[in-house]
């Protein structure tokens, strides 16, 4: 083991992480925003334990002086999608984006691991803005539905248990555990378009009773107390039947007009 300063080493990989969690978070939301389908459900992201990076660069012959192009997947980030179509979608997201260049990508959805895993893994090079200058690193983006995630947590627990030697049991459990978790993504993407549906409709019903909530307080920014009043008397009547919401914010938004343009009437 050569004498680097470890911890230095690792700096712009928990600076990729970090930023590029923020990066897709940041594209989730705007989507939502533009009320676009986000095919990103959650992200994390990690930094591998120097342990973890000698261990697999001992495992793949990787000589010390080329752990950074040998050994791709020190910095990690996995996103989580509700339906394999979505996986699709992010990798051509991902593949479009200017401020990352993808290297290769393994398609381990369509070509499962003999294991039962599956997962979608793009490699990128990604640029991270040093106290030293510019510093291109490699990142590992893994792309999975929920259902593919809980069985890939569940593996990595029990590798860990034992050592990565699973008793032949275990094994086989695992693998008709990972096809039960495939054929729930299929059924999931069948009723897709059902289950989206259903997802905007409480959605948009959310940001409606938002938007007759802030226009409430507006009306007390123009002192229209007695009308800010009778219209949250309203609100409380008809929000948990949710009957008449858009007639109420209609209403609001009328009020706020006249407030604005000084008509008392």
């Amino acid at each position: 083991m050569d004498g680097r300063d470890w911890k230095k080493f690792l700096l712009p990989y928990e600076q990729a992480v970090e930023e590029l969690k923020v990066k897709f978070k940041t594209l989730r939301g705007e989507l939502k925003s533009r009320e676009e389908y986000a095919p990103i459900e959650f992200v994390t992201g990690r930094v591998k334990k120097i342990s973890s990076v000698l261990e697999k660069a001992k495992r793949l012959s990787v000589p010390m002086d080329q752990l950074e192009s040998g050994i791709e997947d020190i910095a990690g980030i996995r996103i989580m999608c509700q339906f394999v179509e979505d996986t699709e979608s992010l990798a051509e997201l991902i593949r479009s984006r200017q401020d990352m260049s993808v290297v290769y990508e393994k398609d381990y959805i369509t070509n499962k691991k003999p294991s039962g895993y599956r997962s979608f893994h793009i490699i990128i090079e990604y640029p991270v803005q040093t106290a030293l200058g510019m510093k291109k690193i490699l990142a590992e983006v893994q792309i999975r539905t929920l259902a593919m995630n809980f069985w890939a947590t569940i593996e990595h627990s029990l590798n860990y248990k034992y050592k990565e030697q699973l008793p032949v049991e275990v094994r086989a459990r695992l693998s008709k555990a990972a096809e039960a978790a495939y054929q729930l993504d299929q059924e999931m993407s069948s009723i897709r378009g059902e289950i989206v549906a259903s997802q905007r409709m409480f959605e948009d019903n959310s940001n409606l009773i938002n938007r007759v909530l802030s226009n409430i307080q507006e009306l007390y920014f123009y002192h229209r107390v007695r009308e800010a009043a009778q219209f949250q008397l309203r609100f409380n009547e008809i929000w948990e039947t949710e009957e008449g919401l858009s007639d109420l914010s209609a209403d609001i938004e009328a009020a706020i007009s006249r407030a604005k343009k000084g008509d008392n009437n």
